[in-house]
């Protein structure tokens, strides 16, 4: 038997329909509008920790992969993979720029430029911004986060990094945005609670929807059976729609229909059209209630994106560090070169020397032997530097660039221009101050902080999950049914099931659909649903357990200030030791120079040999070498003073953003070095000689 139904019904039957997937229509793109206007409200701020401020730049970000890629008019483009640019492997013009005659002229300002520019370190923790990010998108839909690595990058070889035992800083690396789950963590911190709670419905709308078609042919094992074999076709059309929102509020939406024709005899209505529909919307009373349990992945995320910026800001800071160090290292080892250079050259003159002074007899045969072996030692001394210097060159070039397989910057010389400067005067701060200083601009402080206040939020979550779970619901909905009505079941108005009458056997899908609305058949109610886990042991313990991580996190911050309180006046110590070391170093080497011109004015009237003046070139030599190491160590104790108070990027000048964006705009002015002064030869590097009188 077939349905079928004049025209002008089966036109009002498809209004009706269309009407109602309007309807619903509007309804979901509601509640997906509420939906985005909840994302945009600002997350409620962390409260101020009861310590010193902190200071963080702000940060610029070429692509935000926190928001999501709009649907409109592209509807399909949320559903296809967003492709990511392949990694930039080539260097930055400013190599090519500081390059002439193959030689690349380098100042301590140029090397933290490029470093901020090629350095991979920088490069793979920028990556760590835009990983954030994503995870701060995956939060506002309601799913948990997957954490991210707020450690620190140290795959560059070269150049020795300050703080205490050798290590830099005192972070908490990835410990502080573990995802939920994750056990101990860096410097015995654990964060296995971080996150948990009550469960949370997706925030972002999820429509679902089945299409089926069903023949089932069942054989008759009745007697008196019309027909020896029953057949039914079923067709299915069923639509959900479902959302959560950031109060524990869930909503969802189903409209069911369906189609069954059958030959069976036994049937009132063949084929059978029915539909039915409900709109229910639940609210958490307990357990989940608010927009804290909620809401706590997104917050968590929102804290470990801060994080990412502290860290990067961290980076920076442990990167330049390094790279001024390098520097100064390379600066050193030319300077050590010069020395051995000048060394060997005094030694092989004395050589020539007590040869022709043997020739005639003048000195014993011995002396000659003592003069070759000073010669040998001090070529040894000179091979030796000069392999720490190509090294050191080696070293810088592969901390400043993104690639070394470039065969002019493999083959270039660096010469470094940049000149170290000692004060007349060294500045005198109260150590109290510049404890302050280092509280108040630590990143390392300040990513103890927000994880403290994210371990808070994730401690009051639990806290909720204690509670039973009890829900509040309501929902309305509608039923219709149409078809075509067998005569013999329907002989006259009062045994015929509404809509049908005696007259009116036959009811198309308008009709059914209308029977949805106009309370022909309405499904409501109002209810409640209790869950009480008796002794409730599992949240029991991850109350206390969430408790005791964030009682351990505060230990931990207290100890890392502490830390940071010694940091601060061991540099401050080495600041002064150092200075001391260099004056004491260059009135070793007046000493060794004065006593050296003497000993030749002795030598030339016969009252002394040459064997002593080898000697007194020897501690010449020592002394100057000592000099270049002083001063390289007491520039080293300056830049470790500045990380330890936290302002080496404030004192060198250096924009967060152009490090962010991988291209400086501003050049660093790093303090306490000159240009270059001197008339040195094209392709050597700055001298770094005392001030006149000889004083540091």
């Amino acid at each position: 038997m077939s349905l079928s139904l004049p025209l002008p019904q089966m036109i009002a039957a498809y209004r009706r329909l269309t009407a109602l997937l309007i309807t619903m229509a509007v309804t979901m793109l509601a509640c997906a509008q509420l939906t985005s206007r909840l994302y945009a409200q600002d997350v409620p701020a962390a409260p101020t920790p009861q310590t010193a401020p902190v200071t963080v730049q702000q940060t610029v970000h070429l692509q935000d992969y926190s928001k999501p890629r709009a649907a409109f008019p592209h509807f399909l483009r949320p559903y296809r993979a967003q492709e990511v640019a392949e990694p930039n492997l080539g260097n930055s013009p400013r190599i090519d720029s500081l390059m002439r005659n193959g030689k690349i002229y380098l100042s301590i300002d140029d090397a933290v430029a490029l470093a901020l520019e090629n350095n991979l370190d920088i490069d793979i923790a920028r990556y760590n911004l835009n990983i954030a990010d994503t995870d701060y998108l995956r939060a506002k839909s309601g799913a948990n986060i997957l954490g991210v690595n707020a450690g620190i990058v140290q795959n560059t070889p070269g150049g020795g990094v300050g703080g205490l035992g050798g290590t830099v800083g005192s972070g908490t690396g990835g410990t502080t945005v573990a995802p939920s789950g994750v056990g101990t963590g860096n410097n015995g911190l654990v964060s296995s609670t971080l996150g948990i709670g009550s469960p949370i419905t997706s925030f972002d709308p999820v429509v679902t929807s089945t299409l089926q078609l069903d023949k089932n042919d069942i054989e008759s094992t009745t007697i008196d059976s019309i027909v020896p074999v029953v057949g039914q076709n079923t067709y299915t059309a069923n639509f959900a729609y479902t959302q959560g929102f950031q109060w524990g509020t869930a909503l969802s939406v189903g409209f069911n229909n369906s189609h069954i024709a059958s030959n069976s005899g036994e049937v009132l209505l063949t084929p059978e059209v029915s539909s039915n529909f409900q709109f229910r919307i639940t609210q958490n009373l307990l357990q989940g209630f608010g927009s804290l349990p909620n809401m706590r992945f997104i917050r968590i995320a929102k804290n470990n994106r801060e994080i990412s910026d502290v860290a990067f800001r961290l980076q920076i800071i442990t990167t330049v560090d390094q790279i001024e160090d390098m520097y100064w290292d390379l600066v050193y080892a030319y300077e050590n070169v010069k020395v051995q250079q000048e060394s060997l050259t005094y030694a092989q003159k004395a050589l020539n020397d007590t040869k022709q002074q043997a020739k005639v007899g003048t000195v014993p045969p011995i002396q000659v032997a003592s003069a070759q072996s000073t010669v040998s030692t001090n070529e040894q001394n000179l091979i030796l530097a000069q392999n720490n210097l190509e090294l050191e060159k080696l070293l810088v070039k592969n901390a400043l660039s993104r690639s070394i397989e470039d065969p002019v910057l493999a083959e270039a010389d660096i010469i470094p221009t940049s000149t170290m400067q000692i004060p007349q005067e060294e500045a005198v701060v109260p150590a109290q101050d510049l404890i302050n200083q280092a509280l108040g601009h630590r990143a390392e402080l300040a990513e103890s902080r927000i994880d403290l206040n994210s371990r808070d939020l994730s401690s009051k979550a639990v806290r909720n999950a204690l509670l039973p779970t009890l829900d509040a619901f309501a929902y309305y909905g509608g039923s219709g049914v149409g078809g075509n009505l067998v005569a013999a079941g329907c002989t006259s108005a009062s045994v015929c099931p509404p809509p049908f009458n005696s007259t009116n056997t036959t009811v198309g899908y308008g009709g059914t659909l209308n029977s949805l609305v106009n309370g022909t058949a309405p499904d409501k109610g109002v209810g409640l649903t209790l869950n009480i886990p008796l002794r409730n042991r599992e949240a029991q313990a991850n109350q206390v357990r969430a408790e005791l991580e964030y009682r351990q996190a505060q230990v931990r911050l207290h100890q890392l200030e502490n830390q940071v309180r010694i940091e601060v006046r061991n540099a401050q110590f080495d600041v002064k030791q150092n200075r001391a070391a260099v004056q004491a170093a260059q009135y070793a080497v007046d000493f060794s120079r004065q006593t050296l011109d003497a000993d030749n004015q002795k030598l030339k009237v016969g009252l002394t040999t040459t064997t002593a003046i080898l000697q007194d070139a020897s501690v010449l030599t020592t002394s100057e070498s000592n000099l270049v190491s002083a001063k390289a160590a007491y520039e080293k104790s300056r830049v470790e003073l500045d990380r330890a108070t936290g302002l080496l990027l404030d004192h060198s000048g250096i924009d967060i953003a152009d490090a962010t964006r991988g291209q400086v705009t501003h050049l660093p002015k790093v303090p306490y070095v000159v240009p270059r002064q001197d008339n040195a030869p094209e392709g050597q590097p700055a001298s770094s000689a005392p001030p006149a009188g000889g004083q540091p």
